[in-house]
């Protein structure tokens, strides 16, 4: 009876748990890598300039008037790395 249970768990674990982590971590090394300077994009579809680091929050520079906006490294779903030749 308890070698079905923990074999449904052991699947459930390297099929859901374990890639998500991966995502996770992933996601996290990201947003720590973080330059000033760096293109990004937010998880609301904001595009704009890293111009700004703190602790938790990030400030970045958005369309031609250079609007800025602070935004907590969470909510970062993309970043483009700024490219020095």
């Amino acid at each position: 009876m308890i070698l079905p249970f923990a074999a449904v768990m052991a699947i459930m674990y390297f099929m859901m748990i374990r890639p998500q982590k991966k995502k996770d971590k992933q996601l996290a090394d990201m947003r720590n890598s973080l330059d000033i300077g760096d293109g990004i994009t937010t998880i609301g579809g904001i595009v704009g300039r890293v111009v700004a680091i703190k602790d938790d929050t990030v400030v970045i520079e958005t369309g031609t008037d250079r609007t800025r906006i602070r935004f907590k490294r969470w909510a970062i779903q993309d970043v483009e790395k700024l490219v020095v030749d």
